[in-house]
Parts: C-alpha cells; structure tokens; sequence
C-alpha cells in the first residue's frame, strides 16, 4: 500500500494504541508507540497486567465482532492464542452459558453460534498482540517514557510531534511526526492541550454510573463448572452483579461489581457474600473451593464517558484521538477492546482515502460503532432507578421492547443468536426491528415457559460452601 507520510506516533501502549499502530504502518514509513509503562517481551502466559491499565486487572470481554476484527488486522491471532491456552466458545451449545440479563436467564438449550467468543484475560490478550507488532518492521515500542505535551507550528494549526522524557535517564526528548495519536485512555489530556492552543475543548456526554468492581483471579479444577461464562446484570432494586468466566489455561476471573456507590468488599467470602442472592449456589461453592492468585483487585470509574470529538468545528491537523480517549463505556457491558478494534479498522480506511480532513473524517466514522455500543450500554443504565439521570422517552420505549426480546430469549434460541449479533457489534440496531424479532418481541409474554421456583433458603452460600 502507498506510504502517505514518514512518521505516526502513537502516544500510548492501550489496546487502541496497539491496534492503531498496526493501521498506521500499513500508511507510513515508521510507526512509534510511546508507554509510559515497562513492556518487557514475555510469553503471553506470563503477562501481568500493567501499572498503566489498573482495570487489566479484571474481568475483560472480546466482543465477537471485536475477534473478527482483531484477527483482520492479524491474521492467525485467535488460533495462536488458543493454541497458548485461550478458550473457544464457539456459542452451540448454550448450557455453557450462564447469562442473566434484565433480571432474563437465558435459554440453556440449543445453540446461538453469534455467541462465539475466545475467553482470556486482558494482558494474555495484549501481550499476543504486542508479540505481532514487534513482527512488523516499521513499528517501534518505546516503553518507559513519559509522554510531556504535543509540539505544534508557531500558528498551532498543526501538531508535528510530542515531548517525551525517558523514565530511566530523564532525557527530554523531542519526536517529530507526521500524525500523533492519543490513545492514552480516559485521562488523555488531549482536551487540555487543545485548550492551550486555543480550541475549544469537546462537548462531554456523562452517565454516571458510580460503578465499583472487585475481582480475583482464581485457579480451579478444570471439571469444576460446566459453564465457560456466568453474567448476572443488576436490576433495578439490586445494584449489584457479579461476572465469571473461564480464562487462558483452566483459570478463572471472578468480578462482583455494585453501581450507584454500592462498592463491594474485597475479600473473596465476602464478595460471595455480596452477590449470594442473585447467583447460582454451585458457581458461588466452586468459587470458594478454588485456589486465589494474587490479591483481589479494586476499581472504580464515576461515570461512562463520550467526548464528541465527532462534533467540533475546528480541530488541528495532525492529531488524532482513539479508544478511551474518546470514549470510555461502563465496562461491565465488555465493549470497549471491541469498539478500539472497529476505530482501528476505520482508521485504516480513512487513511487509504488520504490525509486531507482526517480528523473530521475519522471523528465521524468512530462514531459509528461508539454510537451503537453507547446506547448498548448508557441507555440501560439511565433507566436504573438508582442511577442519577432521566432517560428520554425514546429510551424508556426502547427498554421496554428489550425487555420483551429478553423475555423470548429466555426459552428461544434464535432470539438469543439475534440479540447477540447486535449486543457484539455484529449486526446495527435496526436488525432487532426486523418482523421475525418484533413477532417474538410481541409473543413473548404469551409464550414464556412458566418461571421456575425460586432458590429454596437451605440452597445458602453456607450449604454450598460446605458441601
């Protein structure tokens, strides 16, 4: 492909900045990543998550589309990264599911091959990754530096580079480029530098969600659970859920998560405890006859974020934001490596139609799968009566018809497959508005299998715990 400049410089190591890079390269002579952080070139197996990436510490999911479109831009990927000792599910056979959505449990029967998902922990995933980009020749990791500010033309139309200072010698160092991307995650300080040039800083969405997870990473005996995956989403009344799923080489990550303020403990009994009314007993016993690795992790985030980059006016050349950057979504929803993959692919086709208007031009096609995974996720979230905000009625009308294709999941497997397709990105929105899905929406309540009994109170975590 046609280089179209000599130097692109990725400020940050995330997974948008990795897959950015290798976008990048295909358009110009050499790719730069600059981290903060040590990253060290390491089995994929023994990688730990980064100082810089405190919630690699949790649960993560890849997004069907997210896979498809990770292994577009790294062919092989997904077969490697089993080979290493990830999980395929290959969603047909849904009793390996536990999903629990809308207070909904998910048909077990049958199978939903949307549901196709490659089960490891984030920094396997990232370490896979960086080992492919340290393949190509043009990019460059520079790890260990600390990213100052961006250089720009004396009328600060254009960004030409950024400032970094080395963490071991302290050396400043000036990097020249063509194009500088911040993927430096949520806290980029993008909307700070363009205020010191003197543009106005991008309009801001917030949903403030208020949301605490803690996990622990767990060892487990590879016949203890049938499942691959458990999801248990909090409902209205019940701010809590917890999330479990079958990681790289037959260990487990553990999340329990409140919303609104309601922060879970961190000692692994007492976060059983924690979720103990709305989760599966066994789940809960196996959890508690497992072996911990490490020590559990916290971490909060205030609100889901969207700054509207895709609606300023004037913005510099040069310069390009990405991932987190732009948006970060509550994460208990696992769209955010997914949606930095789709950016990635945008960016690529962006650049193959040059760089006059870019940044327009890419503001505009991020939006489009930032759009779809916000009202995904925001949109739900908003009609929490706990959380803070008033859903517009759109978005109450739009609840209420989830809700009653969630009812037809619970005994239909062709709901679920459709409903997955667009909750992973695969197909938009719209497809849930096709006659197939809204006769199923509307027959749903008429042919909803009667509920089952509820937990009998000798089924306590006690009694499983001790069993």
């Amino acid at each position: 492909m046609a280089k179209i400049g000599n130097h692109a410089l990725v400020l940050g190591a995330s997974m948008a900045g990795l897959l950015a890079a290798r976008s990048l390269s295909e358009f110009y002579d050499k790719v730069t990543v600059v981290e903060r952080d040590p990253l060290p070139d390491i089995p994929p197996e023994t990688a730990a998550a980064r100082r810089g990436v405190p919630q690699g510490r949790h649960l993560h999911g890849l997004l069907p589309r997210g896979a498809q479109a990770i292994e577009q831009l790294f062919p092989g990927i997904l077969d490697q990264m089993v080979v290493d000792g990830a999980h395929h599910l290959d969603g047909r056979d849904l009793s390996r599911l536990y999903y629990h959505l809308g207070g909904h449990l998910m048909v077990r029967t049958g199978g939903a091959p949307s549901f196709a998902a490659y089960l490891a922990t984030r920094p396997f995933l990232e370490e896979h990754v960086r080992a492919r980009l340290r393949r190509i020749a043009n990019i460059t990791l520079l790890d260990d530096h600390d990213i100052v500010d961006v250089i720009t033309t004396p009328d600060r139309h254009r960004v030409t580079g950024a400032r970094v200072v080395n963490r071991r010698t302290r050396e400043d160092i000036a990097l020249s480029a063509d194009l500088v991307l911040d993927a430096t995650g949520r806290g980029a300080r993008t909307p700070a530098w363009l205020t010191a040039l003197g543009y106005q800083r991008p309009a801001e969405v917030h949903v403030p969600v208020q949301l605490t997870y803690v996990s622990q990473h767990l060892c487990m005996a590879p016949d203890a659970l049938h499942e691959f995956a458990f999801l248990v989403g909090a409902v209205p009344g019940r701010p809590r859920g917890v999330g479990m799923v079958r990681a790289e080489n037959d260990t487990w990550m553990f999340t329990v998560y409140g919303i609104a303020g309601l922060a879970p403990p961190t000692d692994l009994m007492s976060m059983c405890e924690f979720i103990e009314d709305c989760t599966p007993p066994r789940l809960l016993a196996a959890v508690l006859e497992s072996e911990p690795i490490g020590e559990p992790a916290r971490h909060g985030q205030p609100s889901s974020q969207w700054r509207r980059y895709d609606k300023m006016q004037r913005f510099p050349d040069g310069l390009l934001v990405m991932g987190d950057a732009i948006c970060s979504f509550n994460p208990i929803y696992g769209q955010g490596m997914t949606v930095a993959a789709l950016e990635a692919l945008a960016l690529r086709t962006c650049l193959s139609g040059g760089t006059t208007d870019l940044a327009r031009r890419f503001f505009r096609a991020a939006a489009v799968p930032i759009r779809q995974a916000w009202d995904l996720s925001a949109n739900p979230d908003l009609c929490l009566p706990e959380i803070e905000g008033t859903p517009p009625l759109f978005t109450r009308l739009l609840n209420g018809y989830i809700d009653r294709i969630l009812t037809a999941t619970e005994y239909d497997p062709t709901a679920v497959d459709r409903f997955v397709r667009v909750t992973a990105l695969i197909d938009p929105a719209t497809r849930l508005l096709r006659p197939g899905m809204v006769w199923r929406a509307a027959m749903a309540n008429r042919r909803r299998p009667r509920r089952e009994l509820p937990v009998r109170a000798d089924d306590s975590l006690t009694r499983s715990s001790a069993s």
